[in-house]
């Protein structure tokens, strides 16, 4: 540059910052998405086996509170309304798999119960989500 001269513009973009960004804000998406789950806060029975929850997609989570209340994923259901509540969490998903969820002070008849509601709306292989006594306090 020579004394007198005007500052040539340079014109290319800095990409580098806004990937920075983009990369951290997946990160963070990516942490946070397995604690974004549906339902009530349902504390989970501790069992030996389960590593694995398996795959999520398709799933139609059924959960069970403390007093017995049912939710189809983040709804509540009466449970006179439960088969059709469930037919219509259903209805967009081509292989639906119902999971049920139930709160560690509950008697196994209340889940149980869930299981055969399950079963008479019309839906076979009901799973059942517990945790591992190895896993943290809060639960899944």
């Amino acid at each position: 540059m020579r004394l007198g001269e005007g500052a040539k513009m340079q014109s290319s973009i800095n990409v580098t910052p806004l990937v920075d960004v983009v990369l951290v804000l997946l990160i963070i998406f990516m942490v946070m998405a397995p604690q974004m789950r549906k339902g009530p806060d349902v504390r989970l029975p501790k069992t030996e086996k389960p590593t694995q929850q398996g795959d999520e997609r398709g799933r139609i989570l059924v959960s069970i509170d403390q007093a017995g209340g049912m939710w189809i994923n983040d709804q509540a259901v009466a449970p006179d309304h439960f088969s059709e509540a469930l037919h219509a969490a259903v209805a967009a998903e081509t292989d639906p798999k119902v999971v049920i969820r139930g709160d560690a002070k509950l008697n196994f008849r209340q889940v149980r119960e869930a299981m055969q509601a399950v079963e008479q709306a019309g839906f076979r292989g009901v799973g059942l989500i517990a945790k591992g006594r190895n896993s943290g306090t809060r639960g899944e």
